[in-house]
């Protein structure tokens, strides 16, 4: 054998165990000629939900709270509730919001106290690309277009329905027309002007709205202002009051003069405090809405979101007329509605 033929071999003999060394590290192509397999893909992070309430000094919230909570529950979906102060701490319930909408969230809910207050918040999340689901207080539409935000959904009551549903039974109750008088909350209100809004275009002929005052939504100014409508109209024939707070005090009012009998008061909330004076005939009735609905198809709403459905814009909650017919059977449900109700969202989930 020639020097140059034992050179050409032993280079050969190199090249070979080189091959086979690249083939044991994975280095090379696989087998075919194919591309290289692709790195697994990382396991999808379980949805956690943020929300952001009012506060929990009022009854309304604490329901909103439980139908959070209880959707959390069920859903399976780790969800932390955060509520301001009080229903007037904007500052806080900013501070709040905004400290939660660079964590590790997926989604979040939030019922702002004024249609502006966490609009900064709010599109701090919408900007990382996280949808907001916006309950019972919607987001005041100019400041949502000015600041670009990207609201998945809102679900509230409808005022202008529940209006128009307490107009429907003082109209039913009062046939041949008469004096009417209405309690609002805070003059300038959207929620208490829209639920006189749909109480005064939804009377009948020959009810006169005789007097219309504000009681700044608190139970004993509604009681002083009340008492003043009835010494100046002492014909009245009813009460139309913007919340149950308010309507409570309203009553109060009315028993006090010795009117209890002819004077009707219908308010707006369906509280727990309001359900058992309707059945106690000390408020002649009440137009629930249902917190614990909004809170639970708020978190719903969240889980079809992360699913990648596409939620309508808007979603009316549930409202119910309570008089002394129902008042054991809405006591009972209580904070759940009494009965069924229009819902998109379980249909939505896991598409």
């Amino acid at each position: 054998m020639t020097t140059r033929t034992c050179r050409t071999l032993a280079l050969g003999a190199v090249a070979a165990v080189g091959c086979l060394a690249l083939a044991a590290c994975g280095g090379g192509a696989p087998a075919g000629g194919g591309a290289p397999a692709p790195a697994p893909a990382k396991p999808a992070q379980p949805l956690k939900i943020a929300a952001v309430i009012k506060g929990l000094d009022n009854q309304f919230f604490q329901a909103m709270q439980k139908g959070i909570e209880d959707a959390s529950a069920g859903g399976g979906v780790p969800t932390t509730v955060q509520a301001a102060a009080s229903i007037t701490d904007t500052t806080g319930q900013t501070d709040k919001l905004t400290g939660l909408a660079g964590q590790d969230y997926g989604c979040y809910v939030v019922n702002p106290i004024t249609g502006t207050n966490l609009v900064q918040g709010i599109a701090q999340v919408t900007a990382s690309g996280k949808p907001v689901v916006n309950i019972d207080r919607p987001v005041a539409p100019e400041a949502a277009e000015a600041a670009g935000l990207k609201i998945a959904t809102y679900i509230g009551t409808d005022n202008l329905a529940a209006g128009r549903m307490a107009a429907a039974e003082i109209t039913r109750m009062l046939p041949g027309g008469g004096k009417i008088a209405v309690v609002g909350g805070v003059t300038g209100d959207v929620t208490s002007g829209e639920r006189i809004q749909g109480l005064i275009s939804g009377v009948g002929p020959g009810i006169v709205v005789a007097q219309s005052v504000a009681a700044n939504w608190e139970r004993q100014e509604a009681l002083t202002q009340a008492t003043n409508v009835l010494t100046a109209n002492p014909d009245l024939a009813a009460f139309f009051v913007a919340n149950d707070d308010m309507g409570l005090g309203v009553a109060r009012a009315v028993a006090n003069a010795g009117k209890t009998a002819q004077v009707r008061v219908i308010s707006v909330d369906g509280n727990p405090d309001a359900l058992r004076a309707v059945k106690a005939g000390e408020l002649t009735a009440t137009v629930a809405q249902y917190p614990y609905a909004i809170g639970e198809m708020g978190v719903q709403a969240c889980r079809a979101a992360a699913a990648g459905a596409s939620l309508p814009a808007k979603v009316n909650a549930p409202i119910m007329l309570i008089t002394k017919d129902n008042a054991d059977q809405a006591i009972a449900a209580a904070p759940r509605p009494l009965g069924d109700y229009p819902n998109p969202f379980p249909a939505l989930i896991g598409k």
